[in-house]
């Protein structure tokens, strides 16, 4: 089994050698093994204006379209990244501030992480901690975005 975050299978209690079988305990086939990428995320935003500006200013996301006041798209490679109010069709309660309720990893070069470090500094983003070489093999940062959601760069080295 590949995971997408070396070393956090020791957190959860999973095994590197563990099959899908094994980790989605349901036996025969699924049609949702069909399922071969996520194709885009949707954060559900309390304050779309902070966070439009930290995702297009700070973060300098391209913006891939808005398709209303409501719904906000970024497009990182393959994947869609989305900003959204809650509607019709997902009518949750907002998370209580201070409690992230996502995180999010960008994948970078080694050096790449510092210079991210640097920019948030620069643009007033408090780094919850600064560039770090982490035993299962990434150098992380981590950092809250308006919303308080989790967001990490990270590289492999």
């Amino acid at each position: 089994m590949s995971l997408a975050h070396a070393g956090y299978e020791l957190e959860f209690g999973m095994s590197e050698d563990m099959t899908n079988e094994q980790t989605s305990g349901v036996s025969g086939r699924s049609p949702f093994h069909a399922i071969r990428a996520i194709d885009y995320t949707v954060i559900f935003v309390r304050d779309m204006a902070a966070m439009r500006r930290f995702y297009e200013e700070v973060l300098a996301f391209p913006l891939l379209r808005e398709l209303s006041p409501n719904w906000i798209e970024y497009g990182l490679g393959s994947n869609t990244l989305a900003l959204a109010r809650p509607s019709r069709t997902a009518a949750d309660a907002p998370t209580p501030p201070g409690s992230a309720s996502l995180q999010l990893a960008f994948k970078v070069s080694a050096v790449e992480v510092d210079q991210c470090a640097d920019e948030l500094l620069r643009q007033g983003v408090a780094l919850l901690s600064p560039p770090t070489d982490q035993p299962f093999g990434h150098r992380t940062l981590f950092f809250r975005d308006p919303d308080g959601n989790l967001l990490e760069v990270y590289a492999e080295i």
